[in-house]
């Protein structure tokens, strides 16, 4: 049986590490996905030596990290890959001055192309090449799924671990599937054995909306029981998408959710502090009812 480590992407609280820390205290979280560090600032342009102070506090405070949340393999397919390699390096870097052993990654946006096929094997490559410098530093690259990558639908993301086997990593985002018209369970058990950890987020079908976890269509009761039976420490990793935060439209190809949350009238909240409570004790009381 899995034992559930609670971790989240605090910069969708208010303010900077210091800030994150805090809402992580307040409730009941005990490790970052490091993603926004504030002020503009991210862990993808954090160097070792930052990282190092950035430890400092991040122990003082008794908070561990769970993943590095990064973006690489959200450039085009088509785009230059060597630059977005050459800071990779750095950010695996970062990740061994941290302790994590996880960098969630994605396999590159086919947004401006009709045949999948046409770039599958340079999206291959390209995610290979990261896999390949990774485990050099026992550091894994896990693949988030994600609307736009060649990781889109879990047939997709099912090519990638079965080309790459044990040198990837799996993230599985039920709300990025849903948005997808994905049936959950299904696309759960199709992956089941390549998913390493799991981001806590829900969505409907009928207006694509993000929800708090189990409010929405991923059936994330028996999802949670389903990913139990996986053996030792198992991250959920709470991503909240209930507010607009810094950086949110930048993390999208169409900037589709920080529109949409802009706009809507459930699950509504005063403040981003707010919207994290809620993702949390969603999740806080499905593991209650486990």
């Amino acid at each position: 049986m899995a034992k559930f480590i609670v971790s989240a992407f605090a910069d969708e609280a208010s303010g900077g590490i210091l800030h994150q820390i805090e809402a992580c205290k307040k409730n009941n979280i005990t490790h970052i996905e490091l993603r926004g560090l504030g002020d503009g600032k991210s862990i993808n342009s954090t160097t070792p030596d930052e990282a190092q102070d950035l430890k400092k506090i991040l122990d003082g405070a008794g908070i561990g990290v769970s993943a590095i949340g990064s973006g690489y393999g959200k450039i085009k397919v088509t785009d230059d890959f060597e630059p977005h390699f050459e800071a990779f390096k750095n950010t695996v870097e970062v990740a061994c001055v941290l302790g994590t052993k996880n960098i969630r990654m994605f396999s590159f946006y086919f947004t401006d192309i009709e045949n999948y096929a046409d770039c599958k094997d340079e999206a291959f490559r390209r995610v290979e090449a990261l896999c390949d410098y990774s485990l050099k530093s026992g550091i894994k690259c896990c693949h988030e799924n994600e609307r736009g990558i060649y990781g889109d639908i879990p047939e997709r993301c099912l090519e990638l671990h079965q080309a790459l086997g044990s040198k990837l990593g799996g993230v599985f985002d039920p709300a990025n599937y849903i948005l997808d018209g994905v049936e959950i369970l299904p696309a759960y058990d199709m992956l089941a054995e390549y998913i390493d950890y799991m981001h806590v987020k829900d969505a409907r079908f009928s207006d694509r909306a993000i929800t708090p976890a189990g409010m929405g269509d991923a059936n994330f009761a028996e999802l949670l029981k389903r990913f139990a039976q996986k053996d030792g420490e198992r991250f959920l990793t709470i991503e909240p998408h209930l507010k607009v935060f810094e950086g949110l439209k930048e993390l999208e190809a169409d900037g589709g959710t920080a529109s949409q949350l802009e706009n809507r009238r459930d699950f509504s909240y005063a403040t981003r502090d707010d919207s994290f409570k809620a993702a949390a004790d969603a999740l806080h009381t499905l593991l209650l009812n486990l």
